[in-house]
């Protein structure tokens, strides 16, 4: 028999997907039988898989040793780089600049070199992550940006905080704001872009028309142009669908690719896009729990290369 305490960053999951996490080998079959045999119980009582686990339960596993091998705690991010861009910070939450070119997850290749694992450094050091008192949470990164984009990500300190961010970027609560520089001279200076995005896997591309198609997903992106040089312009996006690579296709589908985004047009080469996640805006419109307090919010980057880039009329 093992017991397992639910913590607070434990609490809030469900049964099955807690215990999915914690043990690596008690097969999920198995796992499903053995609750409905009474042989997994909470707090000495019987229990579903979908019950929802509480700050201080007790999971008592009547399973054979060889069922409930823990996973292994692998403490790699030690060895992550220490800088850490970061703009805001609380018991929460962590807003960190992510420069372009960093990963922001391990890609199959790169597992230490990532500002999710320069988080866990950085909590670590600072006591507020502690891995052996865990029993299945580590501090996450609630959303992501691509590799050659840089910006605002959000790390999420606790569970509790993990689970409303999602939601409330699943609900579109929280606003994030773009700047790029594209090719070009806008004829309107603001507008919003309607269209609908079809895949092309094998070339992880994607292509956005005017009319609706099938399989296409309707998406809508708002733009503003800020400033122009040299048939150069500075435009702030604002996303008001999310999907994959839609602002790089959106602005090249109008005859204004992103500067240096060969692969949707750019005259300029194949390099990294200029685009950066500079703003972001809290703007609740249901509860937030423990996060209620950063509802009206809003975070800038302080070191945005592209805006001073174009300040300085380097393009």
């Amino acid at each position: 028999m093992k017991s397992v305490t639910i913590n607070s960053n434990d609490a809030g999951q469900r049964v099955d997907k807690f215990l999915q996490k914690h043990f690596a080998s008690l097969p999920k079959s198995m796992m499903f039988k053995q609750i409905r045999k009474k042989n997994i119980k909470v707090n000495r009582k019987r229990c579903t898989p979908e019950q929802v686990l509480c700050d201080g339960d007790v999971i008592d596993l009547y399973l054979p040793d060889d069922m409930l091998a823990e996973k292994k705690k692998h403490f790699d991010f030690l060895s992550a780089p220490k800088e850490l861009s970061i703009i805001y910070e609380d018991e929460n939450i962590i807003l960190m600049d992510k420069k372009q070119g960093e990963l922001c997850h391990p890609d199959g290749k790169e597992y230490v070199n990532t500002l999710v694992a320069s988080m866990k450094r950085y909590l670590y050091d600072k006591g507020e992550y502690k891995p052996d008192e865990e029993n299945s949470f580590t501090p996450s990164l609630a959303n992501r940006i691509d590799r050659n984009t840089g910006g605002i990500v959000i790390g999420a300190k606790n569970y509790q905080s993990l689970k409303i961010l999602n939601q409330k970027i699943k609900d579109r609560e929280i606003d994030k704001l773009y700047l790029t520089v594209t090719e070009g001279v806008f004829d309107k200076k603001s507008d919003v872009l309607v269209g609908w995005l079809t895949k092309d896997t094998k070339k992880n591309m994607v292509k956005i028309t005017t009319k609706e198609v099938p399989d296409g997903k309707l998406c809508r992106t708002k733009y503003t142009v800020l400033d122009s040089y040299n048939d150069l312009s500075l435009v702030e996006v604002e996303l008001l669908t999310g999907r994959t690579h839609q602002i790089r296709a959106h602005l090249a589908s109008i005859g204004h690719p992103l500067l240096n985004d060969g692969k949707y047009g750019s005259h300029h080469g194949r390099f990294k896009q200029e685009l950066y996640s500079y703003k972001l805006k809290f703007n609740f419109t249901t509860d937030a729990g423990i996060l209620e307090y950063l509802n009206g919010r809003e975070f800038e980057s302080s070191d945005c290369p592209i805006l001073e880039k174009f300040r300085k009329r380097v393009y």
